[in-house]
């Protein structure tokens, strides 16, 4: 007597194991043109890929040494208090950390600016002594960071300059004629004129109108938050054991014969 197949009439196909050799399941006879591959491998994904995302969905972390944090036990679990307390930075271990971090990317923006600029460092450490310590909320809506920076170097740069021209100082600019002070302004070169400054702002958006308000605001921010003289690792309390450069240099100048 003949085994005429499963009374139901249908066609059952072996289950499939991982590590089988791939299998033909063939609901269509003897067709080869409807025929359908089921093994790994088989489809869209390579079969390397298959085995490698069923190993890493199938395994989760052994190791003792390896930490996993902010992640829920399961998909119906929600987050423990610890550790939603300190993505809130609720709890002591984090407390001032958006704080720090904010104060790090000022220091860290000015000085990206200041070293795609032609500056010195005496002025670089102004701009960021000026920076870390700025709040920034007065500025309103160009509060950003890259923003409020460019202005900050801009401005510096230029006291900076005039200071160290002394175009600013009474005194200096009293005794000179004519041709000497046309002579004494065309030495100051400020940052605006250079071009890699401009294309900075025009950059971040920052036209003349806005460039000139954020300035505005600057000034005024200066005078109360008493930042005019802010310079960035640097001590103004010196070692009084210390010589002190100016009094070398002024000495210096005094024993220059006159022509």
């Amino acid at each position: 007597m003949s085994d005429d197949g499963p009374a139901d009439g249908v066609a059952h196909t072996p289950a499939h194991r991982a590590g089988d050799v791939p299998t033909w399941d063939d609901p269509a006879g003897d067709d080869p043109e409807r025929r359908i591959s089921a093994g790994p491998g088989d489809g869209s994904l390579p079969w390397t890929e298959a085995v490698k995302d069923e190993l890493v969905r199938r395994w989760d972390v052994v190791t003792p040494a390896a930490t996993l944090i902010g992640r829920a036990s399961g998909p119906e679990d929600d987050l423990s208090d610890s550790v939603r307390r300190l993505h809130d930075e609720q709890h002591p271990a984090m407390a001032g950390h958006g704080e720090r971090m904010h104060r790090l990317d000022k220091l860290r923006i000015t000085h990206a600016l200041c070293s795609a600029l032609d500056v010195t460092g005496w002025e670089r450490d102004r701009a960021l002594g000026t920076m870390v310590d700025l709040d920034l909320t007065a500025f309103g809506q160009q509060r950003g960071v890259p923003n409020v920076a460019l202005v900050v170097v801009g401005h510096v740069v230029d006291a900076a300059r005039r200071r160290r021209l002394g175009i600013d100082d009474p005194a200096r600019l009293d005794g000179l004629t004519g041709d000497e002070l046309a002579s004494l302004y065309d030495l100051f070169t400020p940052l605006k004129e250079d071009d890699r400054y401009r294309r900075l702002l025009e950059r971040h958006g920052l036209d003349v109108t806005a460039v000139n308000r954020l300035t505005r605001t600057l000034r005024t921010q200066l005078d109360e938050q008493d930042l005019h003289d802010a310079v960035f690792g640097h001590n103004p309390h010196v070692d009084p054991n210390l010589p002190v450069l100016a009094d070398d240099r002024t000495a210096a100048s005094g024993d220059t014969p006159s022509e």
